[in-house]
């Protein structure tokens, strides 16, 4: 596991070559004050904009950049949403197949709502804000994600 120092116990951000443990991620969000857990999996699917038949996808990172980011994102879903007991956001890099979890991120709080709202800001925010990058192996070869984007700072409120 790749975390920087002073992660909170409540808090699990990792980059890895290996499969996410996504059974493991929700039992580990279990919290006895918390009523809801939201686990959100981003998994490889076999199209992607403008481009069919996709085999595979490829992800690379900035690796010393991504745990700063992901313990970022997690302290600015705890700033929004005080109730979160606890916050995961994972990713994977290296080669992946059809069906394969890309990336995790849960949230669990006392409420619905919070649990929700704090594990979409997650996902959308690691997006926008995670130095991660995926090449996609179709029918007609191999390209990078159409989607890339400047990276920008983790946004505060």
């Amino acid at each position: 596991m790749m975390q920087p120092d002073a992660i909170p116990a409540d808090t699990w951000v990792e980059l890895t070559h290996d499969d996410l443990p996504i059974a493991a991620i929700y039992e580990w969000a279990l919290d006895p004050a918390a009523g809801a857990v939201v686990l959100f999996s981003g998994t490889v699917r076999d199209h992607a904009e403008h481009r069919t038949g996709v085999t595979q996808l490829v992800y690379e990172a900035y690796e010393s950049e991504v745990a700063p980011r992901l313990a970022d994102i997690a302290a600015e879903m705890r700033r929004r949403w005080p109730s979160v007991r606890k916050a995961a956001l994972l990713h994977r890099v290296g080669m992946l197949g059809l069906t394969e979890s890309s990336v995790v991120v849960a949230a669990s709080a006392p409420h619905r709502d919070a649990a929700f709202e704090a594990a979409r800001f997650g996902i959308d925010t690691l997006k926008a804000t995670v130095p991660i990058w995926k090449q996609e192996h179709h029918d007609a070869g191999t390209d990078w994600g159409l989607q890339s984007q400047p990276i920008a700072q983790v946004p505060r409120s």
